[in-house]
């Protein structure tokens, strides 16, 4: 008699640890939260261990759910790369790096330089939230990461708001508050995000009244529009200092005020806990974290 416990048992485990709640692991395997439930307590009582902590609908791995959730992941990994190959002929699937809008292009692709397992890595450019699994993301990286409550949340830096033109552009000899309304770039990052890079904040950190009409300026959507916007001499835009770093050492754009912003929250890299020891994510986590400081 095979001592095997059942495959719907061992994927109502592995989804469940990977996506944090018998919830979501029910949305992704397409059946009720109940129903997920029922066949992790088979397998728990297949193996005679607790692999789960139950508290409301928050669930935790127990230190038996740690040890078997690698083994068991790989496993069935394995099998639908095989099960692919087979039916498909795709190739083993890769390493999914999921990211916000301007951060992909100013920072993150910069970053990558170096990092020899790039090769096998996909880039995929999203808004919040994400999901992940095995069609969705293996590591996010946002902004703040408040969206992801029960995964691995990682600081990565955090990013000062400075007030960029381009190296022509006419600034009056009184400084950016003589400037007409007409003149300044608004950033506007949309409903999902508490803070934004606003004129009236930063001339307030500077104990200026002035506040420039967002109405009589252009407005942009997102970080890597106000940079062009400003490349352009359209204006003047807030922009995060790290992510305009690479145009500001080009010359293609100039500081036009020493007052920094601090921003509200961090840059973040977001991770299921139960992949934190996967050896291709801990080395991707490893070289973004390393490049911060580059």
């Amino acid at each position: 008699m095979s001592t095997l416990p059942p495959l719907n048992a061992l994927r109502a485990f592995e989804t469940a640890a990977r996506a944090g709640s018998f919830v979501a692991a029910g949305v992704e395997l397409g059946v009720t939260s109940a129903a997920v439930s029922q066949q992790v307590r088979a397998l728990e009582e297949h193996l005679g261990k607790q692999l789960f902590l139950r508290q409301g609908n928050r669930i935790t791995l127990t230190d038996a759910g740690r040890a078997i959730y690698p083994r068991v992941e790989f496993a069935l990994t394995d099998l639908a790369a095989v099960a692919a190959e087979l039916g498909e002929g795709r190739m083993r699937a890769r390493l999914v790096l999921s990211v916000i809008p301007s951060v992909a292009e100013l920072w993150l692709v910069p970053a990558l330089a170096g990092f020899e397992g790039r090769a096998g890595i996909e880039i995929r450019v999203e808004e919040d939230p994400v999901a992940f699994g095995r069609e969705g993301a293996d590591l996010r990286l946002t902004y703040g990461g408040h969206a992801y409550p029960d995964h691995q949340t990682e600081p990565l830096f955090r990013d000062r708001i400075a007030a960029v033109a381009a190296p022509g552009f006419a600034l009056p000899e009184e400084g950016l508050a003589a400037l007409p309304d007409s003149a300044f770039i608004h950033t506007d990052w949309g409903a999902s995000y508490a803070t934004q890079p606003a004129w009236a904040a930063w001339f307030a950190a500077k104990g200026d009244t002035r506040r420039p009409d967002p109405k009589a300026g252009l407005r942009v959507g997102t970080t890597g529009l106000a940079l062009a916007a400003a490349r352009a001499g359209l204006g003047v835009a807030l922009v995060p200092e790290r992510l305009a770093g690479v145009e500001i050492r080009a010359g293609a754009l100039v500081r036009i005020d020493a007052t920094a912003l601090p921003m509200s929250w961090d840059y973040v890299l977001v991770f299921p806990r139960a992949h934190a020891r996967r050896p291709r994510l801990k080395a991707l986590v490893a070289h973004l974290h390393g490049a911060v400081g580059d």
